[in-house]
């Protein structure tokens, strides 16, 4: 039988994500500290601490993913023109706003894919709190079990 204490050490682990805000890197300290601190007490922390980590690490592997791909396409967008041969080509640089390339729609296509991605981040962890708080299993969706 779960008490209201694991419940809210539950809750909270998922709820610490959110001090990424305040903290860099706080979306892993404040679940690891509470997870670890509790882990070995309940059975129903340990499972919400493991996913709520799990997630977190998850979701920064598929923004460096993204970031990876997407950086290349504005940077080849901005240098374009550019006559890298020719060294004294710094003289008549000029960044060309009015001619947008394929690129540059393929990257800021990226960019909209990882601003939905991080709303649809912080609906999952809501998600989670809630059915953390009503003492529900729950298991993130597109995560990848590194702690098991």
């Amino acid at each position: 039988m779960l008490d209201n204490h694991q419940k809210n050490i539950a809750t909270f682990i998922h709820l610490s994500t959110f001090s990424r805000f305040l903290i860099p890197f706080g979306n892993f300290i404040g679940p690891i500290v509470l997870w670890v601190a509790n882990k070995e007490k309940s059975v129903f922390v340990d499972e919400h601490g493991k996913q709520a980590i799990n997630f977190q690490i998850s979701m920064l592997l598929y923004a460096i993913i993204i970031g990876t791909i997407s950086i290349p396409f504005f940077i080849f967008n901005i240098f374009s023109d550019f006559d890298f041969i020719d060294f004294n080509g710094f003289s008549d640089f000029h960044i060309n706003i009015g001619k947008p390339s394929a690129l540059l729609y393929i990257g800021g296509a990226l960019g909209v894919l990882a601003v939905i991605a991080f709303i649809i981040e912080l609906v999952l962890i809501v998600n989670a709190s809630l059915k953390a708080r009503d003492g529900e299993h729950y298991k993130y969706p597109f995560t990848i079990n590194f702690l098991k």
